[in-house]
């Protein structure tokens, strides 16, 4: 198309297959991808980070994507340009637990992504997904598998992929809470989400302030005799 006269540009904004691209010897194309048709970003799918998830998808370990990063920002930093990838990414997917999720929002804040839209699960005909869904059972294997369905643990699971917005905190402490995951509520480095604020005593004090206690004095005493 660039051999075209007229056109100047073309750009991929996305549907590339990272893991096949990742397996290819030959990186002459995966080179001129990154020098000539990238417009800033590029997205990419790597959907989830859990295994499991990921086979219930029919997609590629999240090993294959971390490849492709990998190599996608040498190329970019050995050209001189700044570019980057923006992860496509699903929540409550059948085979997704609460547990999942958390996993997820422990990688993008390790990888230090803040996913501006993330896509809650939708059943579409005609696909093994939703026929998890519905069914509650992979159709490959017969076997049981979980389906989040309620809409209270779908936007937990939601929250947790932007668990750096202040408008998802109640949901992520809700999620971590009912996970038994306390050890991600907190200030550390570690830590999902800031645990709530104590009350304020006198002079910006942690401690409630105390209440003092009424006495009732006598205050027409008997005369000694």
């Amino acid at each position: 198309i660039s051999s075209i006269k007229g056109v100047k540009k073309v750009f991929i904004r996305s549907g590339i297959r990272f893991d096949y691209l990742i397996l290819d010897k030959d990186e002459s194309f995966f080179k001129e991808l990154v020098k000539n048709h990238v417009s800033g970003q590029l997205k990419v799918a790597p959907e989830h980070c859990s295994s499991y998830v990921l086979d219930k998808m029919g997609k590629p370990h999240i090993e294959s994507y971390n490849k492709f990063s990998k190599r996608f920002y040498d190329i970019t930093k050995g050209i001189g340009k700044k570019q980057y990838l923006v992860p496509y990414l699903m929540s409550s997917h059948p085979g997704s637990r609460l547990e999942d999720a958390i996993n997820l929002a422990l990688f993008l804040k390790k990888n230090k992504l803040h996913p501006e839209q993330v896509q809650d699960f939708y059943p579409t005909p005609a696909t093994v997904s939703t026929c998890m869904f519905y069914t509650g059972l992979d159709p490959m294997t017969m076997k049981k598998v979980y389906v989040p369905k309620t809409a209270a643990e779908k936007a937990q699971q939601r929250a947790l992929l932007q668990y750096f917005k202040p408008e998802n905190r109640r949901l992520v402490l809700s999620a971590l809470k009912k996970a038994g995951r306390l050890d991600l509520i907190g200030t550390g480095k570690n830590c999902l989400v800031a645990p709530d604020k104590a009350p304020q005593g006198p002079k910006g004090s942690s401690k409630p302030r105390s209440q003092k206690k009424k006495t009732i004095r006598n205050v027409h005493k008997p005369k000694k005799r």
